[in-house]
């Protein structure tokens, strides 16, 4: 049954008149009438009683009468709930995110936001690779470098990239790589995600060549933070973003090599539809963005070498 046919039942049957009914849909009285004989053809029951003056409710249009007036409110009820949805943050927030910059960034502000926002409740999944948002059914990715499905929208967080570095103690060791080309003498830490391994570095553009080296080592590993804690203890050379870097850099504990050499890994905010977008995950993204840059203005993730700029 329809919800016009129910939203029809009940304004006939709170009118009491064929003529009223008709007057306020904007049709004649014989149009109801036959609106009605319709849904009682199809319902196969009488719902109205009816005279030359009045109508009146049959037993069987009592009870439907009641069970549609319900549904109707309880219809009308969840309407304004997602109206001011619109408006107001509150429901379900579910966002995907990796590891390591969940725990640095993303997890610190998801608690800062849910302590202002206590309508909503926030779900944050964590995984090494990032999840299909539309299957899974998120609302909200947190990423880096554009989304593999162009169908997705996307917002810019915060500018980043991604330095090839190692630590002091590995460069007086082994020597520090001169080319692209010295890398394939080195120990280099390659990071892999589910099938998927990255041996490849691929690096920006440069005077129309898309430069890239195939690197090897004897340590891999899915994980980000790993990775890196095995470059801080000397152990070889790994490419990694600016925002996980950049204190090592600044502390010496960590040279950026050659600088020249860069891959753009942008932090993005992807969600699926620009249309309709709920007030949880509008203000939560403008939150988020407030954020990271007022933390990049007190901490600049960028690297002090001029070479860098």
């Amino acid at each position: 049954m329809s919800g016009s046919d129910l939203a029809f039942f009940v304004l006939l049957a709170r009118r009491g008149s064929l003529a009223e009914t008709a007057r306020e849909i904007g049709i004649t009285a014989s149009a109801v009438s036959r609106r009605l004989a319709r849904l009682e053809d199809r319902l196969g029951v009488r719902l109205l009683h009816r005279t030359t003056r009045r109508i009146s409710l049959t037993g069987e249009g009592e009870v439907y009468f009641e069970k549609a007036a319900r549904l109707l409110a309880e219809i009308e009820e969840l309407e304004g709930t997602l109206r001011r949805g619109r408006e107001t943050p509150a429901g379900l927030l579910r966002i995907n995110a990796t590891f390591g910059f969940s725990r640095r960034h993303i997890a610190p502000a998801v608690a800062a936001f849910q302590r202002l926002h206590p309508a909503v409740e926030v779900q944050l999944v964590v995984t090494d690779a990032p999840l299909n948002l539309v299957e899974e059914r998120f609302d909200l990715g947190i990423r880096f470098g554009p989304p593999p499905d162009s169908a997705l929208v996307q917002r810019l967080l915060l500018r980043n990239r991604r330095f090839i570095c190692a630590a002091p103690a590995y460069l007086d060791r082994h020597g520090t790589p001169a080319s692209l080309q010295d890398l394939t003498g080195h120990c280099c830490i390659v990071l892999r995600q589910e099938h998927d391994i990255y041996d490849i570095w691929r690096f920006d553009p440069r005077g129309g060549d898309s430069p890239s080296a195939r690197v090897g080592g004897g340590l891999s590993t899915n994980d980000g933070e790993m990775a890196r804690d095995w470059m801080l203890g000397g152990y070889g050379i790994l490419m990694r973003s600016e925002w996980d870097i950049a204190r090592h850099v600044r502390d010496g504990r960590l040279r950026v090599l050659l600088p020249e050499y860069r891959q753009t890994a942008d932090i993005l905010a992807i969600y699926p539809e620009r249309h309709h977008l709920t007030a949880k995950v509008r203000v939560f993204v403008d939150f988020l963005s407030d954020r990271l840059k007022a933390e990049n203005a007190r901490a600049p993730f960028q690297l002090t070498d001029p070479a860098l700029a």
